[in-house]
């Protein structure tokens, strides 16, 4: 898949820097369209990934799995940009954007995998609670999501490394969240009115287990590393747990 995907995208020359302009200007297309109706900046947005479908039908869901990451923060940058009146912030947000797009997603290194890997899943799910802050959906709906973006960023992640076991360890991260969701989606808690709680704890493990995988696959995990990152993510987590407010109950 990733052949077809090579063939589409220009490398150098003219076609590479018109490639590189357009993905440039469509964060601010986005921004524009935003204050005009929200489904124009959709609609554009799904526009831009053509080239996702522009293979056989067969070819379609292996590339919407390749390419989930990058569509995960397109969605959440649209979130973003509907979730503030200030157009100063959205400025911000589109700037970032055009950071993701000409700078951060098309490098292909182990470590920028990585990254976008990480970024994706905080993004994407500080989109989703971000969204059911602001319109309240079922939880059904938050815990699919999550499984979703988890799911997609975890296989994002192990295209690193020769892993046969990518979509079993996948979806257990998938489902992982999903059962992290579902419990503390009853107990909704949000630290300066941003930050939801399971964003935070599935950002910290998450960056945590992978960095523990990353450095063992790549042998430069030593055991006091290794002691290190995991006292860290504990710490995080027990203060999340042990030192919340749980009196805020949201369904």
């Amino acid at each position: 898949m990733r052949s077809i995907k090579d063939k589409l995208k220009p490398k150098n020359g003219l076609p590479y820097v018109i490639h590189v302009g357009l993905n440039a200007l469509l964060p601010f297309l986005l921004f524009i369209l935003m204050h005009f109706d929200p489904w124009f900046a959709v609609i554009l947005f799904l526009i831009s990934k053509w080239r996702v479908l522009a293979v056989k039908p067969r070819y379609w869901l292996p590339n919407l799995r390749a390419n989930g990451v990058d569509i995960i923060v397109g969605l959440s940058y649209l979130e973003f940009l509907s979730h503030t009146n200030s157009e100063v912030v959205q400025l911000v947000f589109a700037a970032l954007y055009v950071l993701w797009l000409t700078v951060i997603k098309p490098k292909s290194s182990s470590i920028f995998i990585a990254l976008q890997a990480f970024l994706g899943q905080f993004i994407g799910l500080m989109a989703i609670f971000s969204f059911q802050n602001s319109l309240a959906p079922s939880l059904g709906l938050l815990i699919v999501a999550s499984w979703l973006v988890c799911y997609l960023t975890a296989r994002h992640f192990f295209t690193i490394f020769d892993e046969p076991f990518t979509s079993m360890y996948s979806h257990a991260w998938g489902y992982f969240a999903a059962a992290l969701v579902w419990v503390l989606g009853h107990w909704l808690l949000y630290y300066y009115g941003t930050y939801a709680q399971p964003t935070i704890l599935l950002s910290t493990i998450g960056i945590g287990i992978g960095s523990l995988y990353y450095l063992k696959e790549n042998e430069n995990l030593s055991s006091q590393t290794k002691r290190q990152i995991i006292m860290v993510m504990i710490a995080i987590v027990f203060v999340i747990v042990f030192l919340s407010d749980w009196s805020s109950k949201t369904f």
